[in-house]
């Protein structure tokens, strides 16, 4: 076994020990409540402790780089391996649901997803649900380390654009992985603590607090009642979320370059103003939307129903307030744009993220100059910096895959029987990582749970692929990748 397998194995030992040790969490909520739910993180716990440990000692010796190909590997099989693990105690605790079910709500929790198969939530072990949040936390903080650390390091979609500038460009990517893990960390902390406080002060229980701060600031947007941020309007709780919502989405770069002295970055990052210019621009169209044309009396103005629903589509969280499939065709088509937006790089959001999009628009233009002008030397610029032509190919490309995959996951989907809604909305939402879908089955008001096993089995791998920013997953699957 060579030095860099063994760092893959230390690696994966690690976050698996890390795990069983996060299951003690509702293993202790639900010691006195529910026993069977206990007796199952307990188990778990145990279990995934020992495997760990046993993988760490089987990678001790490793050398203390990571290989881009090691890197890979660590990034897709460590999120795989999580959700299997994260997937026993749901299925052993009571609830009865399938295997593929456990599994389905494992990986929508590590990818911040929040497409859930569960119903009935406020009646469900408060264990139960402090696991589902827990695993958006992980998989919000496990996002922004990777896309800061790693990716950057890979050159995937353009993220090397967001290096930091002290970072060596060599493939020694764990020591400062670990120093970025640990500023970032302390910064996603400081949200999620901050987050819980308001929402206390806006009315929430402590436990509903800590549950829905966590999956805010994860932007994942698991909840603890079946009616999500609707069951808590009345304190004014989705407008703590908009807030935190906005915050988690922006570059958390931003964030420590405001604490080294730089408060003027979040005034002038390019990602920034376009991310919450289309936010705005989206929240007041559906705010005009629903005072021309109600769908029905709420309690809430229509600037709340519509900017917090909007930025919950946009980040990908999937809160919802009110079923928002019900305000006509307008309405949904604006919410099925956003789906595709995403947040800024570096951030807990998803999807394409915007950065990407301005960089195809800055190509579109260099290149439409350039068949004017073909003598003409215009580079693509981006924040006032040219930007070589491989991370232009490789931000175009992965738009190219990422919608691609949308098409053909789509298709399988509709070839297994869903309706034409269900089918594309189910698509968009599960490689997005939005949560809620479209239509009937799977739109705000509805739930995962009736879809077949096969479907579910797409949607997963869906989860896994627009989380792992695509070329992650699909290089694995790549003879090439395995033969070095």
């Amino acid at each position: 076994m060579n030095a860099s397998t063994r760092t893959v194995l230390f690696v994966l030992g690690v976050m698996l020990t890390a795990l069983s040790v996060a299951k003690l969490v509702p293993a202790i909520v639900d010691l006195n409540v529910d026993a069977q739910s206990a007796h199952a993180f307990f188990g778990s716990a145990l279990a995934t402790g020992f495997i760990g440990v046993i993988i760490i000692l089987m990678g001790r010796g490793g050398s203390k780089e990571l290989t881009p190909r090691g890197a890979i590997i660590v990034t897709a099989g460590s999120w795989m391996v999580m959700a299997v693990s994260a997937a026993v105690p749901l299925k052993l605790s009571g609830l009865e649901i399938t295997w593929t079910d456990a599994l389905f709500e494992t990986v929508s929790g590590l990818t911040t997803t929040g497409a859930t198969v569960l119903t009935g939530l406020q009646d469900l072990p408060a264990g139960i649900l402090i696991w589902r949040a827990i695993l958006q936390w992980i998989g919000g903080i496990g996002i922004i380390v990777t896309a800061m650390a790693i990716w950057p390091m890979l050159g995937i979609g353009g993220m090397q654009l967001f290096r930091l500038e002290s970072s060596e460009k060599s493939e020694k990517a764990l020591p400062r992985a670990g120093q970025i893990a640990g500023a970032l960390g302390l910064i996603y902390l400081a949200l999620t603590f901050m987050c819980h406080l308001a929402y206390m002060a806006s009315g929430m229980s402590a436990f509903d607090a800590i549950c829905h701060a966590m999956t805010t600031v994860a932007t994942g947007g698991f909840s603890t009642h079946d009616a999500s941020l609707g069951a808590f309007i009345d304190g004014g709780s989705d407008v703590v979320a908009l807030v935190f919502m906005v915050l988690s989405a922006l570059p958390f770069l931003v964030y420590l370059r405001m604490l080294q002295g730089r408060p003027d970055r979040i005034l002038f990052d390019p990602q920034v103003r376009t991310f919450l210019g289309i936010a705005f621009t989206a929240s007041a169209i559906l705010t005009v939307w629903l005072v021309l044309d109600p769908p029905q009396q709420t309690a809430i103005p229509a600037w709340r129903d519509a900017a917090v629903n909007a930025v919950s589509v946009m980040t990908g969280t999937g809160y919802a307030t009110t079923d928002f499939s019900l305000w006509g065709g307008g309405a949904v088509a604006i919410f099925f744009a956003l789906m595709f937006v995403g947040g800024c790089a570096g951030s807990s959001s998803c999807s394409v993220k915007v950065f990407r999009y301005q960089i195809a628009a800055a190509a579109l233009v260099s290149y439409l100059h350039q068949y004017a002008r073909p003598n003409a030397v215009r580079p693509v610029r981006y924040d006032g910096r040219a930007i070589p032509e491989a991370t232009v190919r490789s931000v175009l490309g992965f738009i190219f895959v990422f919608f691609a995959c949308f098409a053909v996951s789509a298709a399988l989907l509709s070839l297994m029987g869903l309706d034409t809604v269900t089918a594309i909305s189910g698509a968009a939402t599960t490689i997005a990582n939005v949560g809620p879908g479209l239509g009937d089955i799977i739109g705000p008001a509805g739930n995962f749970q009736p879809l077949p096993d096969l479907a579910k089995y797409v949607m997963i791998l869906n989860m896994l692929v627009g989380r792992l920013e695509v070329f992650t997953m699909l290089v694995l699957f790549a003879p090439t990748f395995w033969r070095g």
